[in-house]
């Protein structure tokens, strides 16, 4: 489970869409290379391919194509509430019942998501282009075995 590399600001402007990137934060450059090093970074520990989700925030779908993985597919359940406290308690409800229903003798699946999310299912902070490694167990609160940071 990652959080996207490092999209300048904070939150979004007011008003923004979905699926117009022009209205969101995106990625910079180092966000960019943040991205593309993490990508590097899990081939080198062996992950070749991966089934690869997204959020569908312009900067979490740019960071899982450049991670270079595999093919990348949207999950609404995988987009942020910050800044919609009442999306909270759903949201979360749909990320945990995608981890309860992912194999855990399975290949490996990446979630690019955000901070709040990433927060909410693991009880840890985590940084732009962080994440954690978590243990599937039939269970939407998988526990934690590492963490990654591209630093």
């Amino acid at each position: 489970m990652l959080r996207h590399a490092t999209a300048p600001g904070f939150g979004d402007p007011p008003g923004f869409k979905l699926g117009d990137c022009a209205t969101q934060r995106t990625l910079d450059a180092v966000g960019r290379e943040q991205a593309r090093l993490l990508g590097a970074r899990l081939r080198a520990a062996g992950i070749r391919s991966a089934k690869v989700y997204s959020s569908q925030w312009c900067r979490c779908l740019e960071t899982a194509r450049l991670l270079g993985l595999g093919e990348v597919k949207p999950l609404p359940a995988l987009n942020s509430f910050f800044d919609r406290p009442d999306e909270r308690a759903r949201s979360l409800a749909a990320v945990e019942a995608f981890l309860s229903r992912l194999p855990r003798d399975g290949g490996p699946v990446v979630l690019v998501t955000h901070q709040v999310t990433i927060s909410a299912i693991t009880d840890r902070g985590v940084g732009s282009g962080g994440g954690y490694v978590l243990r599937l167990n039939g269970t939407g609160k998988p526990p934690v075995v590492a963490a990654l940071t591209v630093n």
